[in-house]
């Protein structure tokens, strides 16, 4: 027979036909069914393709095992409520027994025999509660031992889900409110439960645009909770154990698949107005109550979804309903992201028309004082039809910084629209500090006079004083905590510092609360930077971690957990892991500069970790030529790690003098750097008495040092707190006032007050300070703002930059006076002089004018084509700026592309384009400023 049916029975009769015999079923290579005969007597066999009617998993003859066979059970509903009964048909052979089990996600719910009959055989049992939402009916097919009709297994076995909904879980709220909500006007939303039921609900209204980008469906509260369970029982049978049957492995045939969440979904929309999100209650419902919830509707325009997600003692249910936003007049501005300080720009308004009824429309616009109006603030349209029309108003930014708003206001007849825009007016200038200092005796004073410079906006100023040698304090932490750049060395020296400020400062609530948030948030980034082997990268998404950051950054986290604070879960853990291997299987290369002291810190952060490596301790100790810095660092992991008297040996002796030195790469170390290294093992040590000259060493350093690396600054504020903190100060008692103001008491037990003040931009001011204490007082005041644009000089040290722009055919392009609409490209050429060798970690900052959009290349292909270039180690796109980060070899030269379009219509500034070496100031180059135009 050329076809075969479940348990068929069938024959063959060889050649000679003087046999019958049994036939098994196999598939070949090819994947085709077939049947095999073998003549047992004369070992001759024959096969033949054949159509087989049921599933079921078969090896070829000579497989290493037979599997057993599946059974094919069907339902004759797809989903049943409590109380009705399920009709499960299997096919059957006569005389056979099957056994069913009712089986969920934890436990077997029922189990029963049944008889077979030849054919199929029907069995029937009754949903109950406990089998909601689904449970699973698990047959188990015996055949009699001795039987030879077929050639089946002695076993099949076959499961199927069996999928229970209870309506008395189902909640159906019904939400009521207008077709239309109008902006700025109350707006009501009715709910109750469509059958009375009682409810507890929350009730949500989003701008539908948002709700497309992100994707977001209406939470189906019953679907999750009501979900499919996955079949919990494991099975095993010992049918493989009796002698001679023919059976096979329980295989497992049930696989979990996934949810709706991975449903194609609409595709996203451009959202243009600016979204809004009302989320209100909870709420409770009792049973026949309907309740309002009443708002006003924000300033939008557009279309939103009102969702509401229901329960109530395991029962769910949400509904949802989308409504427009509009009225018969509308208007909508748009301004750039920023603007400076003395921009002009062109504000373009749209007014929309959407009924016969507006004819005659007056556009006005109000401003703060951060703006002012040119040209009039008054514009009239006229609307013959159902439509929209632009006007256009000139702005100009004022000569400070702060929140401009725009109030735009249209009326026509009894019909009035409101629109308000806020922009930041930032300045893209660094800030420049002057300081003024004076070291008073006890009972003395120091009066000095000083104006503040720089923009209105962007002043402060702050009052240090100190009962130890000064440390310039407030200017290091503005440094750190303001400093443009985010690898992973410079975000943990931002904040490694504030760990120990209030060992050291008198602290306001104030600058307390700043500077937890600010170490939360730093701990937040560091995680962001671990790789799936524990290590930190230098940058986000770096492929490979750096050795330096992953020790200087762990170092930070297992002090801010010995401060209290919160790490990631199983940050640590992965970070030992990385930092244990890394320390097994080093090895020296003299190749790499301060590749001891890696090692060095490595297994200090490991004995500071509680999990010292004994072993590679030794190695490295025994290594000949270790640095300086290297010996204190590993004498500190011997301390830590419990081996006092190691720590003792090591250090006896030896010194303190670094060689003056700077690394772009590696440790991003210096001589001060590692000074400030020493003294913290010295301290650790408890060696104060030769800690307390290095100590004040690196203090006068600090203080009088015009620039240092974030790595440097911060190692030295971290060692300073340490070694002051650690000790009792001296106090400050001491009182100042401003022109001959309110005074204000200084009375501390710290080393050191910070006191802020709030600086009068443009006017000669005097300040007054009054020592109090018994001892010397080091005062320094220090006056902060960010100048006007006019920077005109251009720079080159070390390294040349050059900057052109083009059109997108390579035309060269005059970026003086753009049309609107413009796509053009910058383009940036950096050249090492090679006077110096190679340079690492390099930072290009090109910040763009206001007026000016940048099309990020990963967002597009074209723009990807177009601005094709040099490769670069990591690259920071923002609103108004992009960062480079990349190394250059000694007289090697690397170009940048930006894709920019010339969008807003004004006269904005093109701040300098700079690039410079992160950790060495005296490598740097600029392009000066100037003010460019867009227009028609």
């Amino acid at each position: 027979t050329s076809h075969i049916g479940p348990m068929d029975s069938a024959t063959v009769r060889t050649v000679g036909g003087k046999g019958i015999y049994p036939f098994r079923v196999g598939y070949d290579e090819w994947g085709r069914y077939l049947i095999r005969v073998t003549d047992r007597a004369s070992g001759h066999s024959a096969a033949k393709i054949v159509y087989v009617d049921w599933p079921g998993y078969f090896r070829m003859p000579g497989g290493e095992k037979q599997a057993a066979a599946m059974l094919t059970l069907t339902t004759d509903k797809p989903k049943y409520t409590v109380g009705e009964t399920v009709k499960l048909s299997l096919p059957t052979s006569p005389d056979g027994r099957a056994l069913l089990t009712i089986e969920n996600g934890s436990k077997v719910l029922k189990s029963f025999w049944i008889p077979t009959s030849k054919g199929s055989t029907d069995i029937r049992f009754t949903i109950t509660e406990d089998m909601a939402p689904n449970c699973y009916a698990f047959v188990t097919l015996i055949q009699p031992h001795a039987q030879s009709k077929n050639d089946l297994p002695i076993r099949l076995y076959g499961v199927v889900p069996v999928f229970v909904e209870n309506p008395e879980t189902h909640l159906k709220p019904v939400i009521s409110l207008k077709d239309r909500l109008v902006p700025m006007q109350p707006a009501s939303i009715t709910v109750k439960e469509a059958k009375g039921h009682p409810m507890t609900y929350t009730l949500a209204v989003v701008d539908e645009g948002l709700l497309d980008l992100t994707r977001f469906k209406t939470p189906d509260a019953w679907s999750v909770f009501y979900a499919r369970e996955a079949l919990g029982i494991k099975t095993w049978d010992l049918f493989d154990q009796v002698m001679g049957a023919f059976s096979g492995d329980l295989q497992r045939i049930l696989s979990i698949g996934g949810d709706q969440d991975l449903l194609r979904r609409s595709s996203l929309k451009a959202n243009r107005f600016k979204p809004m999100v009302k989320f209100f209650g909870p709420f409770e419902l009792r049973k026949g109550e309907s309740r309002t919830t009443s708002f006003t509707m924000p300033e939008y325009i557009g279309s939103v979804r009102v969702m509401v997600v229901a329960g109530y003692k395991g029962a769910y249910g949400s509904e949802e309903q989308t409504v427009a936003v509009k009225k018969p007049l509308m208007v909508q501005g748009t301004l750039p992201r920023v603007l400076g300080p003395g921009e002009s720009v062109k504000l373009p308004v749209s007014v929309f028309a959407m009924e016969k009824t507006v004819k005659n429309v007056k556009v006005s616009i109000e401003v703060n004082n951060l703006f002012m109006v040119t040209g009039g603030n008054t514009r009239e349209l006229s609307f013959s039809d159902i439509g929209d029309q632009l006007v256009d108003f000139d702005l100009k930014a004022a000569d400070m910084t702060g929140i401009a708003k725009v109030r735009i206001i249209a009326i026509s007849g009894n019909e009035r629209a409101e629109n308000n825009i806020e922009i930041d007016i930032r300045n893209p200038n660094l800030p420049v500090t002057d300081v003024y200092e004076k070291t008073i005796p006890a009972g003395g004073s120091w009066n000095t006079g000083f104006t503040s410079k720089g923009l209105p906006g962007t002043n402060s100023g702050s009052i240090e004083l100190s009962s130890m040698p000064p440390l310039n304090l407030q200017k290091w932490m503005s440094y750190l905590i303001n400093y443009p750049f985010g690898c992973i060395e410079q975000t943990t020296s931002a904040v490694f510092p504030q760990l120990y400020l209030k060992d050291l400062v008198e602290l306001s609530s104030e600058t307390k609360t700043r500077t937890e948030l600010n170490i939360k948030e730093g701990i937040r980034m560091i995680r962001s930077f671990q790789m799936a082997n524990g290590g930190l990268a230098y940058w986000p998404g770096s492929e490979y971690p750096d050795d330096w950051g992953t020790c200087y950054a762990g170092h930070f986290m297992l002090e801010a957990e010995k401060k209290g604070f919160l790490l990631p879960p199983n940050f640590l853990a992965a970070w030992k892991i990385f930092q244990r291997e890394k320390a097994i299987s080093w090895n020296w290369n003299a190749s790499w500069n301060n590749n001891e002291l890696i090692q060095a810190y490595r297994l200090y952060t490991l004995a500071l970790a509680r999990s010292p490596e004994l072993g590679a301790m030794n190695k490295l100790l025994e290594t000949k030529n270790l640095s300086l810095t290297a010996k204190w660092r590993l004498a500190g992991a011997y301390l830590l790690a419990g081996k006092p008297e190691v720590a003792q040996q090591l250090t006896n002796g030896l010194g303190i003098t670094v060689s003056p030195y700077t690394e772009l790469s590696n440790t991003f170390g210096s001589d001060l750097r590692d000074k400030a290294m020493i003294l913290e093992v010295l301290n650790l040590l408890n060696m104060k008495t030769r800690a307390a000259p290095l100590a004040r060493d690196i203090a006068t350093e600090l203080c009088n040092a015009g620039w240092l690396s974030t790595q440097t600054s911060a190692y030295c504020l971290i060692a300073l707190s340490n070694f002051y903190g650690a000790s009792a100060g001296t106090g400050i008692k001491a009182s100042f006032s401003i022109d001959q103001g309110e005074k204000v008491e200084v009375n501390t037990s710290k080393y050191i007050s910070i006191n802020n003040i709030d600086p009068k931009p443009g006017r000669k001011q005097n300040l007054n300070v009054l020592n109090n204490s018994k001892n010397v007082l080091y005062a320094r005041l220090l006056i902060r703002g960010i100048p006007a644009y006019g920077d005109s000089s251009s720079a080159g040290n070390n390294l040349k930059i050059s900057v052109s722009y083009s059109g997108l055919k390579g035309e060269a392009l005059s970026v003086n006076s753009l049309d609107q609409g413009t796509n053009f490209i910058a383009e940036v050429k950096v050249t090492n002089t090679g006077l110096r060798g190679a340079y690492q970690n390099l930072a290009l900052a090109q910040v763009f004018p206001s007026g000016w959009e940048i099309m990020n290349a990963r967002m597009s292909e074209i723009a990807q084509a177009a601005t094709k270039a040099s490769d670069f180690t990591y690259q920071d796109v923002r609103d108004d700026r992009v960062l480079t980060y990349f190394d250059l070899a000694a007289g090697e030269s690397k170009t940048f592309k930006v894709l920019l379009m010339a969008t807003y219509k004004g006269r904005f500034y093109l701040p300098p384009q700079q690039c410079e070496a992160m950790y060495d100031q005296t490598i740097n180059a600029r392009v000066p400023g100037r003010w460019v135009v867009v227009g028609k």
